[in-house]
């Protein structure tokens, strides 16, 4: 990437979610002075026609493709039609108009739900598509996938420098806490803040609470993308056999939903017991993600799990009348 990427016209599509806020933020704060944002009102990322008009007259240079239709195992199971649709058409519209209007570079965000329900632990890079999805975020799955095989498609034809990245699971100032469509982490968060609001002796949480799970803070994945986006292209994933032209980000760590309950009562005070509804899905049983390649390209995350969820509680508290619940 060249010297002078500070100053280029850089494009942040979805800049009002977790992943994006948390990009501008950092992006702003290391100096980077022309950074392109639209609302949903402004840009409607689903109409083809809006899309290409604004790539037309804004002429981003890179782009930080992060806008998504995005919740938790709730979500994803009741709205598959939109999840699928949704994300879908996002990425064949903005990769479309990027490639279209000479995009420098795009970097793309995944999910790594992306991966077999059992592939092997930690996740590697090459075990996608190697066996069957998780079936209750399947449709939102699959849309991701599609988003990386554009990336590829784009590079192997036209030579542009198209890739991705497939963060683990993310939390952090900005996050989603309604029950229905959150994450495992900020519903949790809620839930627990409740039960100390009201006293409640115990705490009702879905599954058995088995499941391991992997946490990102969204600061350190918006320091990992302003990292990749200046220091890795896609030939550079093609030469090191990473043909799919993605990497995955992550702590390289996991816990499971018990002790991450207990992680959260602990930053919240809440004292009480948990109850687990069995009847509820667990979703997968474990997801760590090999970081290996990331790391060894000089990328390591800094905030550690604790340290994370207080400072989530802390801005979830703050903005308790503003937050999505």
């Amino acid at each position: 990437m060249s010297s002078d990427i500070r100053d280029s016209r850089i494009f942040v599509a979805g800049h009002r979610g977790l992943v994006g806020s948390a990009l501008v933020r950092h992006l702003s704060a290391e100096g980077y002075t022309n950074i392109i944002t639209r609302t949903r009102a402004e840009l409607n990322l689903k109409r083809q026609d809006e899309v290409e008009a604004f790539f037309r007259a804004e002429q981003p240079e890179y782009v930080f493709l992060s806008a998504a239709h995005v919740g938790g195992i709730g979500a994803n199971n009741t709205y598959r039609a939109e999840f699928i649709y949704d994300n879908l058409i996002i990425a064949a519209n903005v990769i479309e108009a990027a490639y279209r209007t000479g995009v420098r570079k795009l970097l793309n965000l995944g999910s790594s739900c992306i991966y077999p329900r059992l592939a092997p632990q930690p996740l590697k890079e090459e075990s996608l598509l190697s066996g069957p999805l998780e079936p209750t975020n399947e449709p939102y799955a699959i849309a991701k996938i599609a988003a990386i095989k554009l990336c590829r498609s784009y590079h192997e034809q036209y030579g542009v420098n198209f890739i991705s990245a497939m963060p683990t699971n993310l939390y952090g100032p900005g996050d989603n806490f309604d029950l229905e469509r959150s994450h495992v982490l900020p519903a949790l968060i809620r839930r627990i803040h409740e039960a100390k609001d009201s006293n409640a002796d115990a705490v009702t949480l879905w599954g058995d609470g088995s499941p391991r799970r992997e946490f990102l803070h969204v600061d350190d994945l918006a320091r990992a993308l302003v990292f990749i986006m200046n220091n890795i292209d896609a030939q550079d994933l093609d030469n090191a056999g990473l043909s799919d032209l993605f990497l995955n980000v992550g702590t390289g760590t996991d816990v499971t939903v018990k002790e991450l309950a207990s992680l959260i009562a602990q930053a919240v005070g809440y004292s009480g017991s948990f109850h687990w509804d069995t009847s509820k899905p667990n979703g997968t049983p474990r997801k760590l993600m090999d970081v290996s390649r990331l790391t060894s390209l000089g990328w390591t995350a800094n905030i550690g799990l604790a340290e994370g969820i207080a400072d989530t509680y802390s801005w979830f508290r703050t903005h308790a009348q503003q937050v999505r619940m």
